[in-house]
């Protein structure tokens, strides 16, 4: 009995030694990492991911992107990192930069504001998407006198890594207008990009608004009065990791 037991012994730890080295392989004979899972079709089931075990598959012949947690849980649930999800992702009152104002005769005809900003914190190089819908009112001063003079007012939007370098997701639009009945509502500046952060740290997206309006065959002091508010609408924001 002695040398069964010490057999038995020395073959259990071989057999443990060897499935730590080679890992454990389902359909795979040579297993290349600690689960290895073989198939000829190129597919793999997951009970608990279909359309009657998670609420997040929308069943049909449709795929969808499926997720991992800090965990290393599968889920196809969609956690970014912010998501205005329908609500007001701004609140002009609370944001002191939301107005940006171009004075008369200024001299290159172009002023920059910071609108708002975020602080993002990764452990890792990532890369951060970034997609944002936000509202604007042109008027003629702060007073909000309409714009009559029909010359056109630029109105740009965009966002910078530490408030330097590259200006990401630009989006304007044109305004003008003919006399103080004219139209007048809000506007919306939409775009989306992607953000290399190359290393493990804190990063503050800086969003930013441009006015520009008044030059003339480069003439300086041409400058047109002219007020942008901000963030008065149904804005929106999406902040996710990859």
């Amino acid at each position: 009995m002695e040398k069964h037991y010490i057999k038995l012994l020395i073959w259990f730890v071989s057999t443990s030694a060897f499935s730590q080295v080679q890992g454990v392989g389902i359909n795979e004979d040579n297993p290349q990492q600690a689960l290895h899972l073989g198939s000829t079709n190129g597919t793999i089931r997951v009970d608990g991911l279909n359309a009657t075990n998670s609420t997040y598959n929308g069943g049909g012949t449709a795929t969808y992107p499926l997720y991992v947690d800090g965990n290393g849980n599968l889920t196809l649930e969609f956690k970014p990192l912010y998501n205005s999800d329908g609500s007001d992702a701004l609140d002009h009152a609370i944001l002191p930069g939301s107005v940006v104002t171009l004075p008369a005769g200024d001299n290159d005809g172009l002023i920059v504001g910071e609108l708002f900003n975020f602080t993002i914190a990764v452990n890792r190089a990532s890369i951060l998407e970034v997609k944002y819908n936000v509202s604007l009112d042109v008027f003629l001063n702060p007073a909000e006198t309409a714009i009559s003079d029909r010359r056109a007012r630029r109105v740009n939007t965009y966002f910078q890594v530490n408030g330097a370098g590259r200006k990401y997701g630009q989006s304007g639009k044109c305004y003008t207008g003919g006399s103080t009945d004219g139209e007048t509502g809000k506007l919306f500046n939409t775009s989306t990009s992607y953000i290399s952060l190359p290393a493990a740290g804190s990063y503050v997206i800086r969003f930013y608004g441009e006015v520009s309006s008044g030059i003339t065959n480069s003439t300086a002091n041409t400058g047109l009065a002219t007020c942008v508010k901000f963030a008065r609408g149904n804005d929106s924001l999406l902040f996710r990791l990859h």
